[in-house]
């Protein structure tokens, strides 16, 4: 099977409300029903699913049905690509910060 791939503009996107972050928050300390993840954020279930829907995509949040309750819980594969795309970037910059400290460091002419 082919691995999903990751929109990282749509997953930053996706980081950048804080409704959402805010649900990510409390998903950390366990999987909740929609109606209890809705609860203390002050917004309709209808904007809940909106949110949901943009993190199930990135997959920072799987939601499943069970019986007449839709649970969600934190989904690792988007926060593993964000890791992926801080590292790569990290790189890149340590490398450029060492070969600026390596130039300044020469002696002048």
């Amino acid at each position: 099977m082919k691995a999903h791939t990751i929109d990282v503009d749509r997953l930053f996107h996706a980081l950048g409300d804080p409704t959402r972050r805010a649900m990510l928050d409390r998903l950390t300390h366990g999987p909740l029903s929609v109606s209890a993840l809705a609860g203390p954020l002050g917004v309709t279930l209808t904007a809940v699913a909106q949110h949901l829907q943009l993190l199930e995509e990135v997959r920072l949040v799987k939601t499943e049905k069970i019986g007449r309750v839709r649970s969600c819980r934190i989904e690792p594969a988007g926060f593993d690509a964000l890791e992926g795309w801080i590292a790569s970037h990290r790189t890149i910059w340590e490398r450029r910060l060492t070969r600026i400290g390596a130039m300044l460091a020469q002696p002048g002419e």
